[in-house]
């Protein structure tokens, strides 16, 4: 077990039984978001981001309770073992039923637009490139690149991933049709096997999603596999809106 996975874990259990100390709304959107205050009972303290359910507006095109694909984003993303996805849990909180995801202290003035222009970050963003297309993420801002004090660079808000529809949205397409690194590819057949061979990581993870959206994961990892490029844009609008 890596240091990494020992780490995630036992973030994923300071989130799941850290108790509420505060939580203050950071933004005014569509969709009620906190930063939360939690502490353990050794009196350690950690920051979190909190989206409940009942703070999610409805959308026409992506079924109810999108806090569920923040969680299905991280475990993933642990399942792929490309782990730039905080921690992130469901659990009660003050307002009910929702995510907590870990607190990523970083750089608000480096988004995506930014990193790109370091050739050492390069790869961390062709890596998430790839992620996004096999999760269809609707919605890769340049926002939601962090960067950390360590240089490593954390995807989050991934509300709008797995539809079962093609529906990527990202600014990430500067390597389109590029060769994927043979390791990266190695990885995407693997995570494709887990998810075939149904173990047990996968069907967590796959219990968060319909059988649709399963499958349509599959068939985006055969798309990966079969071209061996770096996606690029489709026929329908590939940027989000604000682009940061």
């Amino acid at each position: 077990m890596s240091e990494d996975t020992v780490g995630f874990r036992a973030a994923e259990r300071l989130l799941l039984d850290g108790e509420f100390e505060e939580c203050t709304s950071i933004w005014h959107s569509s969709n009620y978001v906190y930063l939360a205050q939690l502490s353990t009972g050794s009196g350690e303290n950690f920051a979190a981001i909190y989206k409940p359910h009942r703070g999610e507006s409805p959308l026409w095109d992506f079924p109810d309770g999108l806090y569920q694909r923040e969680v299905a984003a991280y475990q993933f993303s642990q399942l792929i073992g490309w782990p730039f996805v905080p921690p992130t849990v469901a659990r009660e909180g003050p307002q009910g039923i929702g995510s907590v995801q870990l607190f990523i202290n970083h750089d608000q003035a480096a988004h995506y637009f930014e990193q790109r222009e370091d050739p050492e970050l390069i790869p961390q963003l062709q890596r998430m490139a790839v992620f996004d297309f096999i999760v269809n993420n609707a919605d890769r801002k340049g926002g939601h690149c962090l960067l950390d004090a360590q240089r490593r660079i954390w995807g989050i808000d991934h509300g709008l991933c797995f539809h079962e529809q093609y529906k990527m949205r990202t600014v990430i397409w500067d390597w389109a049709q590029e060769p994927i690194p043979v390791a990266w590819i190695e990885e995407v057949e693997c995570v494709r096997g887990k998810l075939l061979e149904a173990t047990d990581e996968a069907l967590a993870f796959a219990e968060l999603l319909s059988p649709e959206e399963v499958s349509a994961i599959v068939r985006r990892i055969d798309v990966i596999l079969s071209a061996g490029t770096f996606p690029k844009p489709g026929p329908h609008r590939s940027y989000p809106w604000p682009l940061v």
